[in-house]
């Protein structure tokens, strides 16, 4: 059902996108999840050498940036970290259709000396003395998916719920947290400095932060606790008919095997089976 939904939303971009694009060139403004920095990143330079088009891109855990949206930001472009943030914006009349545009899972960020692998990795997250890192749920999506994770653990273990629920340190993603220096990663700079002993967050951004820290270990959930993240695409109201041809390249071939490259599943089209 994903991949048909996904077909049926790029077929409506291309519907919406199909009027020739003759405005005056404005500045493209991009709004976009934090854990698609790096990747979106790369996406824009590729847009920028291709359509020779400015860009001004702003990456930020995604329900405060739909909240900044909704406050009137201006924004063209929304790529969010979950498909729940542009469908509130499409249902308010901000925008649409909104798209499934890539996929991403939960991984388990540990330090070097957490004796842990998948199959054990809920009674290490349970253990009293180990420090559980999150991110913050509603502002940031990452949070969300863990508490789904926690939701999963109590089919596993009774009480494993409210446990993990009261335990997590909500250390990213919020209005409130410490920011890391600037150039660093979030997740290496929260586990470099001490603040969490195992951190649960996106498997791409565990990757990037292992690759900082390469003492770090990085542990998928079992199929029991695995927690998959569809990331959604919305081209907002009153954005330049260009906006549309953005969300196109990030759906395009071209764009998905970029984002494949930093470890996302493609999400914009079926596969050929």
């Amino acid at each position: 059902m994903h991949r048909l939904a996904a077909v049926g939303a790029v077929t409506a971009l291309l519907s919406f996108s199909m009027p020739a694009l003759a405005e005056t060139q404005q500045t493209l403004r991009l709004h976009a999840a934090g854990s698609l920095k790096a990747a979106l990143g790369d996406v824009v330079e590729n847009y920028r050498a291709e359509y020779g088009e400015t860009v001004a891109a702003t990456f930020a855990p995604s329900g405060l940036l739909r909240q900044r949206i909704e406050k009137g930001e201006a924004a063209h472009v929304f790529a969010s970290a979950n498909m729940k943030h542009p469908r509130t914006l499409e249902q308010a009349g901000r925008g649409g259709p909104v798209a499934l545009f890539a996929r991403n899972r939960l991984c388990a960020l540990a330090q070097p000396e957490v004796s842990v692998t998948s199959a054990t990795l809920l009674d290490v997250m349970l253990d009293p003395q180990l420090r559980l890192g999150t991110s913050t749920p509603k502002a940031d999506p990452s949070g969300d998916y863990a508490w789904a994770l926690f939701a999963k653990a109590e089919g596993l273990r009774a009480g494993a719920r409210v446990r993990l629920e009261g335990k997590a340190r909500q250390l990213t993603g919020g209005a409130d947290s410490a920011k890391p220096p600037e150039g660093r990663n979030a997740y290496a700079w929260v586990m470099e400095s001490g603040q969490a002993d195992l951190f649960l967050t996106y498997c791409t951004n565990a990757v990037l932060a292992q690759r900082e820290v390469p003492g770090l270990q990085i542990v998928a959930p079992p199929a029991a606790l695995s927690v998959g993240a569809d990331y959604g695409l919305v081209v907002l109201e009153g954005a330049p008919e260009s906006a549309w041809r953005l969300a196109l390249h990030i759906l395009s071939p071209e764009g998905q095997k970029i984002l494949a490259d930093y470890g996302f599943e493609s999400g914009a089209l079926p596969s050929a089976e």
